[in-house]
């Protein structure tokens, strides 16, 4: 390397002191394109992580996540992410992301793969079992109308409308412990 070539020498050159600009530039960092640039898409959401809400933006090709990096417009983290959230492209392309429904019945040592169609009904029986066994019309000469065995712990990342739809299905199923996570 030539020593014209030197980070050092093209700061105090360039007047870029800081060493943030032109001075660290190279013949070879001019001709790379950043990873986004060719997107087809860019959309907006929420880190899944903690119940902060983190704004992110979601780089899309080929109806692929290609990138996933901090909302500037967020006014929670603006454009900031921790390690997880910054990690969080992961969840969406990574190796261990299982795209099949799992289940380990009872007293099973490994799981098995089941169709999601199946996984499905098999919610839908216990939920209605669940209701049937536990459900009190009468507490004490009350009428109470409610089933003590379903209960809703929601997630901290779901919206006002996410929340307002869980609290009315778990309402219609006569669900009284209903709490977001965010809260806790």
């Amino acid at each position: 390397m030539n020593i014209a070539q030197w980070p050092v020498r093209r700061q105090r050159t360039t007047g870029d002191v800081s060493g943030r600009g032109v001075a660290v530039k190279s013949s070879k960092t001019e001709r790379l394109t950043p990873r986004i640039a060719d997107a087809d898409e860019v959309v907006k959401s929420v880190c899944p992580y903690c119940a902060v809400g983190c704004g992110q933006t979601v780089f899309v090709r080929d109806e692929k996540v290609v990138q996933i990096e901090g909302d500037p417009d967020s006014p929670v983290s603006r454009g900031r992410l921790c390690p997880k959230g910054s990690a969080s492209l992961q969840l969406t392309t990574g190796e261990a992301r299982r795209y099949e429904v799992l289940h380990r019945r009872p007293h099973a040592t490994d799981w098995e793969v089941l169709d999601l169609e199946t996984a499905m009904d098999m919610v839908a029986e216990r939920v209605i079992k669940t209701r049937r066994e536990t459900w009190q019309w009468e507490q004490d000469g009350k009428r109470v109308r409610r089933t003590m065995g379903i209960a809703s712990l929601g997630g901290a990342t779901l919206d006002n409308e996410e929340n307002y739809l869980m609290k009315k299905l778990y309402t219609a199923l006569g669900a009284i412990q209903i709490e977001n996570q965010a809260r806790i």
